[in-house]
């Protein structure tokens, strides 16, 4: 995306409500007013730079002051930040305001450190392609991090001119619908706009666009823009799969109200801290555990486990629970990377479930002889 693409008027400072200014922010910029910094919000980052709208129009600033060892803490699309005046050259970000919300992944190394991927965001935009079967799985993974952000999922469903009929279409939503209890599923398509008013109705306040390349992202972002500002690369016939159209994540305006971020694709979603967000998606597991006779039953062979119950009476799908189990695992071996304590107790939890598996072997042996 080009600076030109940018908005490059000078708005006034009521006009950052635009991009999500209000009270709260204004009480959590006071202190810094006093030392003639000015308040705006990171529309782009770029190699230790990042584009800031702010009272003046769009500047260009270091974020050399404000590089943490925490890799959480970076300057990253969405933040409000406090950033010097315009007689100021360089001009650099002074400090990040607290944020709100953050849309965050474990990075793709065996580091057990997060990615932030967006800042101060209310709906998680969750992109999937028709075009492509379905990853249920996938699409829970990325339910989990968007719940445990704080932000509210949408569910979008691109290329729906791709599906051969509505009945196919609705027969889409309705899978997906249940592996996103709680969100919102759409059907859309970018193409001929279908579905684009109902969800840009939907989007006040911070939006934050995720999907993998060849999701159809950034015709969705265009279409949801009403103008042609992200490039649009075609998807490869022989895997459906997309190239990397977005390279940075890029703040801009909707012209229904609001702001959306649009972000590269995703080709790894890991997990990172998100336990809450996966009982979120899982809901209604949840809610039969809770009625398990054990508080703290493993749904694996305990009498009087609900789970199991639902399981095998048909009302629980085995996908769902394999699913729950998976996603649980995942983020209990990132956790335990850096917690020794956890690290002890899923130990002792392994060791005690493996004892239980051979008495059970030996008492099974037993009736048998």
């Amino acid at each position: 995306m080009s600076s030109s693409s940018l908005p490059s008027s000078s708005p006034s400072k009521s006009a950052l409500a635009v991009y999500g200014w209000d009270g709260g922010w204004e009480a959590e910029f006071a202190r810094f007013a006093g030392q003639g910094l000015l308040p705006g919000r990171v529309v782009r980052v770029d190699r230790g730079l990042c584009d800031v709208v702010t009272a003046e129009g769009v500047v260009r600033a270091d974020t050399e002051f404000v590089v943490p060892r925490d890799p959480m803490k970076v300057v990253c699309t969405g933040d409000w930040v406090a950033v010097d005046p315009e007689e100021r050259d360089p001009r650099y970000v002074r400090s990040l305001l607290p944020r709100r919300t953050s849309f965050v992944r474990s990075t793709s190394s065996k580091r057990s450190e997060g990615q932030i991927l967006a800042a101060n965001v209310d709906h998680a935009v969750i992109a999937v392609s028709l075009a492509a079967d379905l990853d249920l799985g996938r699409i829970e993974r990325f339910l989990a991090l968007a719940w445990e952000s704080g932000a509210q999922p949408v569910v979008v469903l691109t290329k729906a001119d791709l599906v051969p009929d509505a009945a196919t279409t609705a027969h889409l939503v309705s899978d997906v619908e249940t592996a996103a209890p709680g969100v919102q599923v759409l059907a859309v398509s970018a193409e001929q706009g279908h579905g684009i008013d109902v969800l840009g109705a939907l989007l006040d306040g911070t939006s934050v666009l995720l999907g993998q390349s060849g999701a159809g992202k950034s015709t969705l972002a265009n279409a949801l823009l009403g103008a042609d500002v992200m490039h649009v690369h075609a998807v490869r016939d022989v895997d459906g799969k997309g190239r990397h159209t977005t390279t940075t994540r890029n703040l801009l305006v909707l012209p229904t109200g609001g702001v959306l971020i649009d972000t590269p694709g995703l080709r790894g979603v890991g997990l990172f801290d998100a336990e809450a967000g996966v009982g979120q998606v899982f809901s209604e597991i949840e809610a039969l555990a809770q009625e398990c006779r054990f508080h703290d039953c493993a749904h694996d062979a305990e009498p009087g486990c609900a789970v199991l119950a639902a399981l095998d009476d048909g009302t629980l799908p085995p996908r769902r629970l394999d699913s729950y189990r998976k996603l649980l695992r995942e983020n209990q071996r990132l956790a335990a990377r850096t917690d020794a304590r956890l690290r002890d107790e899923m130990r002792r939890v392994w060791k005690m479930r493996g004892a239980q598996g051979r008495a059970a072997m030996e008492a099974k042996r037993g009736r048998l002889g």
